[in-house]
């Protein structure tokens, strides 16, 4: 339905959420007005310091990504986000979890792993602020951020290898395919903007690497950033993935899905001895999954388990023979011991926090 007043999305350009949700806004063609976003106001309307969010025409403040493009798509389904379909939307839904809950790593390490990409992130930040000392400050704390995701100097290869490789896949698929999905925008392209345009595009080092090896994903960049609904398909008949996004899943699930489940397996023991324990917090401690032989360690964020939920719930209320179909279709991308996993603790939300179940 039509909006009385604009949506106000608080957010910044080069910031990676934003990126995610900008374009959803945009695809829906939605009235909003994009603020640079005030982090004291920020935590006034949710107690947190996480950017983006959005501020409805009834001035109710959503925080979390997937949850606003939820919100978004229940208020105004067309055009859709959300595949229908069984395999195309657990596709899509796989896309969003490794963006959110492993794409964060090789981004950071493009942005703070080197003397060019520090410096010219800092100059962007100090220009985006509009305070050094602030600038400073915040610049800080993503540096920090950097290693506590597990993005060290020491795993800069594997995390370039990984790049490297998902890049040509996406080349190849864009080379035949508008969008992940085939002909029109979802969920997975959303995602997926928040670390190739929120990161790699805005950040020097990593947008000399699109322009240089990789322009067909440049030309996806453009396409989500100013969709036309003119120029929008639809999403591939049958509820098929195309063979070349396929492989862009499995260019994803080998390197992320042991990284995900080491994570889940630690926020499970954590939580054993934990669950009285109310709020849950953002970290709980660290853990050293391996990336192509390269210890990355890193905090463990209880958020990624809600995110893992957010997944296997959209699995489990498919029909048997749906389910099967999503397994068939996935078969040999990397992804099936996330699909297969039971955790033991379950993750809610209370306004802005984490809380158990």
């Amino acid at each position: 339905m039509p909006s009385a007043a604009p949506y106000r999305f608080h957010a910044f350009e080069i910031s990676y959420f934003s990126a995610k949700v900008r374009c959803a806004l945009r695809t829906k063609r939605l009235w909003f007005e994009e603020l640079r976003a005030d982090l004291a106001e920020i935590q006034r309307l949710t107690g947190l310091g996480f950017v983006p969010i959005l501020v409805t025409p009834e001035d109710e403040t959503w925080q979390d990504t997937s949850e606003i493009l939820d919100r978004l798509e229940a208020r105004h389904p067309d055009p859709p986000l959300h595949p229908a379909t069984p395999v195309q939307r657990i596709a899509a839904l796989l896309v969003e979890l490794y963006a959110d809950e492993f794409g964060t790593i090789p981004a950071m390490h493009y942005r703070w792993g080197s003397a060019l990409g520090e410096a010219t992130a800092r100059a962007r930040f100090a220009a985006m602020l509009g305070d050094d000392a602030v600038a400073r400050k915040a610049a800080d704390r993503m540096l920090a951020g950097r290693l506590a995701l597990g993005a060290s100097d020491e795993a800069g290869p594997a995390l370039e290898a990984h790049t490297r490789e998902l890049l040509d896949a996406l080349c190849t698929h864009f080379a035949a395919h508008p969008y992940l999905l085939g002909g029109r925008m979802s969920l997975a392209d959303c995602a997926l903007m928040g670390p190739v345009y929120g990161h790699f595009f805005n950040d020097l080092v990593s947008r000399r690497l699109l322009l240089e090896t990789a322009v067909p994903v440049v030309g996806w960049i453009e396409r989500c950033n100013a969709p036309s609904p003119e120029a929008q398909g639809q999403w591939l008949a049958g509820d098929a993935l195309a063979p070349t996004f396929r492989d862009v899943l499995s260019a994803m699930g080998r390197d992320a899905v042991p990284v995900i489940l080491e994570s889940v397996a630690a926020i499970e023991a954590w939580a054993d001895g934990h669950r009285a324990a109310g709020v849950v917090p953002r970290a709980v401690g660290t853990c050293e999954p391996v990336l192509r032989g390269t210890p990355l360690r890193r905090i463990v964020q209880p958020y990624t388990l809600w995110m893992l939920q957010r997944t296997l719930d959209a699995r489990g209320a498919l029909a048997p023979a749906d389910r099967r179909a999503v397994d068939a279709a996935l078969a040999g991308t990397g992804w099936e011991p996330l699909l297969a996993a039971a955790p033991r603790h379950r993750l809610a939300k209370d306004r802005f926090q984490l809380v158990f179940a």
